[in-house]
């Protein structure tokens, strides 16, 4: 049975358990990776203690152990997992929505289509400002958080999402609009790149938003470069 619309199976996917367990130790750990969530935002890894995760979720740290083994590591994973499926998914339905294949824009279209794509994707950034709050912290303090769960999260979010990516931008280059010379994965790097990197880095992951007005002027100056290095002919 599809449980994609049932808020019970998501909160358990979460939580990083599959639904069945005892309704009350659900619950439990449903709550503690919520709260892990925001004190992982506020103190990056580091920082963020075993006492604090507990008191956040309102457990003791023995029954933050027991529902979590791994500790801190075990929790950040778990968090850091289930928010980078919740931004891949936005990232691929709008990358999907406005790059269909099958409809390739019209030739007179695509820096419009190009600007609206990459609008869509600097809005995920501000849509999902608690994932964000935990990436700026993964890219700060990359030293100390385990390599497993780095690979965890690049496996749960970037690559899926750089893939997608790379899907439209092969149906671009089949219509004839762009020339990704050979490496359409490259051609999206560069796409995100040119269009959102400063967005990402003068916003501090969104912490700051930029006035719209320097919002706009990065987007489109973006995708103007993009165009200029990958049209096709």
């Amino acid at each position: 049975m599809d449980d994609s619309n049932d808020p019970r199976a998501a909160d358990a996917r979460a939580a990083g358990v599959q639904p069945g367990i005892p309704p009350r130790k659900l619950a439990k750990r449903i709550a503690m990776a919520k709260a892990a969530c925001a004190v992982f935002g506020r103190e990056g890894y580091a920082r963020a203690s075993v006492d604090a995760l507990a008191e956040a979720a309102g457990v003791s740290t023995r029954t933050l152990y027991n529902h979590f083994p791994g500790g801190k590591a075990e929790l950040f994973a778990t968090v850091v997992t289930w928010t980078s499926g919740e931004v891949r998914d936005t990232h691929i339905a709008k990358v999907r929505a406005l790059f269909d294949p099958a409809r390739p824009p019209h030739p007179d279209n695509l820096e419009r289509d190009l600007t609206a794509l990459a609008r869509a994707l600097v809005r995920v950034m501000f849509e999902h400002s608690d994932h964000f709050a935990l990436v700026r912290h993964i890219h700060a303090e990359v030293n100390h958080v385990p390599a497993e769960v780095l690979e965890a999260w690049k496996e749960a979010g970037p690559r899926p999402v750089a893939r997608a990516l790379a899907e439209a931008m092969e149906g671009l280059a089949a219509a004839g609009l762009i020339d990704v010379h050979g490496d359409a994965e490259l051609a999206g790097i560069h796409f995100t790149a040119l269009t959102a990197h400063q967005i990402v880095q003068q916003s501090h992951y969104g912490l700051l938003p930029l006035p719209e007005e320097e919002t706009e002027r990065l987007v489109n100056g973006g995708v103007a470069a993009f165009i200029r290095a990958y049209r096709a002919g």
